[in-house]
């Protein structure tokens, strides 16, 4: 069962260090599937389906067709649709408060500086599938390339044994405005996208989350095309105080501990009482769970239950971990906010339960894990688009700074940079020679 750890424990730390396990054998894999597809295209795409997913496909089937497609939204619930049609509106009004504008400063003395923003021309994104379907994965992903203004959005997916995809995961795609998708997963899926085959055109980049093999293979391909980010297991850390209810404590922890048995769900009180009564609702709320088994291996080998000396020692320790998703089950949670400074998405209060942003709220559910929310932001507009410096000078603006970056040239012993502003420099003073 979860451990109880107090927050000076020794063996605290050792507990929290997060352990990346069998990561080479696994790299050494995915290199030679990203070389075969390299290499091969679509046959090695076909090749590594049946392999992995133990579906025979031809080149000509990798392509979902439209009456797929609709035929799949034909097939799932009215009430589905319209979910989807909700979480959808939510997720894109959220996200175009993040667009921004290009923009041109002049200055008085001749100079001109600006940014052109520009959307990415082609984005793939990634969701798993197979036996399970996340429609929700789509809708976060595409949506705010879709905000951006991306124009070709390309999926890529796994099949079921059928062959299939998911019906419920084809009308999100609809829904979401994904405009080609292809049934291929795993690094074979990364390395079309990267390097293109004879059916998929390469992507600029490349995000959503998947299992270690996807996760490696964004890794290799980087540089390539971009991705968004390295993800790994998910993540929740509750900080509560005794005004928490220990059902809501319990219920959202678990519902991190089902995603994986190397998910992380963490407790931070100084209540003890809570602490006790937390552990014996995980045990009592796990009985009826379908995927138990998966959850209480999550509890027992990653999750913790932390007795602060008080809810300051907590958010500090909170801060250091940099979780994925970050809680606050406590007394005016809002006054607390201020002292965040390392968490993929930030939930306040009691019913700000994290399910909600895993559906419905509005904020990509695309975030950071494995403590890098340190430095990096959850996925949003600016992932799908490129900044494009903008720079024009006059003549007398020229004349005044060009002395100075003759000067840093030569300090860096480039003289063909100094050479280049000297040329203009004596064009420009006889010039000014001649307007006189």
């Amino acid at each position: 069962m979860i451990k109880i750890f107090s927050a000076d424990d020794p063996a605290l730390e050792q507990h929290l260090t997060r352990h990346p396990a069998g990561q080479e054998e696994a790299a050494a894999r995915v290199r030679e599937i990203l070389s075969g597809v390299r290499e091969s295209g679509d046959q090695a795409l076909c090749r590594y389906t049946v392999l992995f997913d133990g579906v025979t496909l031809t080149p000509g089937e990798l392509k979902v067709k439209p009456e797929e497609i609709q035929e799949a939204k034909d097939r799932v619930e009215e009430s589905f649709l319209e979910d989807l049609a909700l979480a959808a509106r939510n997720i894109t009004a959220y996200h175009r408060r993040q667009l921004s504008g290009s923009w041109m400063e002049p200055d008085a003395g001749g100079l001109l500086v600006g940014q052109l923003v520009r959307p990415l021309s082609r984005v793939g994104i990634y969701v798993p599938g197979g036996t399970a379907a996340y429609p929700s994965s789509v809708l976060m992903n595409a949506l705010p390339a879709r905000v951006a203004g991306v124009k070709e959005i390309v999926m890529v997916t796994p099949p079921n044994r059928e062959g299939k995809i998911s019906p419920y995961i084809l009308a999100a795609a609809s829904v979401a405005g994904v405009t080609e998708i292809y049934r291929v997963g795993g690094a074979q899926a990364i390395a079309a996208l990267a390097y293109g085959t004879q059916t998929i055109r390469p992507v600029d980049k490349i995000v959503g989350p998947g299992n270690l093999y996807v996760t490696l293979a964004k890794q290799q391909v980087f540089g390539l095309v971009d991705i968004d980010m390295l993800a790994g297991p998910s993540e929740v850390l509750v900080i509560a105080d005794d005004t928490a209810d220990p059902r809501y404590v319990a219920a959202d922890m678990l519902s991190q501990a089902e995603h994986d048995t190397l998910a992380r769900v963490m407790l931070l009180t100084p209540d003890r009482r809570l602490a006790q009564s937390v552990r014996e609702e995980l045990e009592r709320q796990l009985g009826v769970l379908p995927r138990r088994e998966i959850a209480a291996s999550s509890l027992a080998s990653h999750g913790a239950i932390i007795l602060t000396r008080d809810i300051a020692q907590a958010v500090a320790l909170a801060n250091r971990i940099a979780p994925e998703h970050l809680e606050l089950m406590v007394r005016e949670p809002f006054s607390w906010l201020g002292r965040i400074t390392a968490a993929g998405a930030v939930f306040l209060g009691t019913y700000a339960s994290e399910p909600l942003g895993d559906y419905l709220a509005g904020p990509s559910h695309v975030l950071p894990t494995g403590g890098t929310a340190r430095f990096y932001s959850p996925l949003g507009v600016d992932a799908f688009l490129k900044r494009i410096s903008v720079i024009s000078c006059s003549r007398d603006a020229f004349l005044k700074m060009a002395p100075s970056v003759i000067r840093l040239a030569r300090v860096e012993g480039l003289d063909a940079h100094a050479r280049a502003i000297e040329v203009r420099l004596s064009g420009a003073c006889r010039g000014s020679e001649n307007n006189e």
